[in-house]
């Protein structure tokens, strides 16, 4: 049992030193992956705050548009 485990602690610590080292690059294709997924298989549901979110980006960048020039 204790090489058993062993084995899987081993397991475990190569897969947590890729983790580690994987670019951010492949980090985002994997994201993209999982996202795409999800997407297919029906998971995903809107979020109603998150358009909130995005009004309020949209009014912040409004209020800077409108504001004059800096001298």
């Amino acid at each position: 049992m204790q090489a058993y485990q062993a084995r899987w602690k081993a397991v475990e610590e190569v897969q947590a030193e890729e983790r580690r080292s994987a670019s951010i690059e492949l980090r985002w294709m994997q994201l993209n992956a999982a996202y795409g997924i999800a997407k297919g298989l029906g998971l995903l549901q809107p979020d109603p705050s998150e358009m909130e979110v995005f009004k309020r980006w949209a009014k912040l960048k409004e209020k800077l548009t409108d504001l004059p020039p800096r001298a």
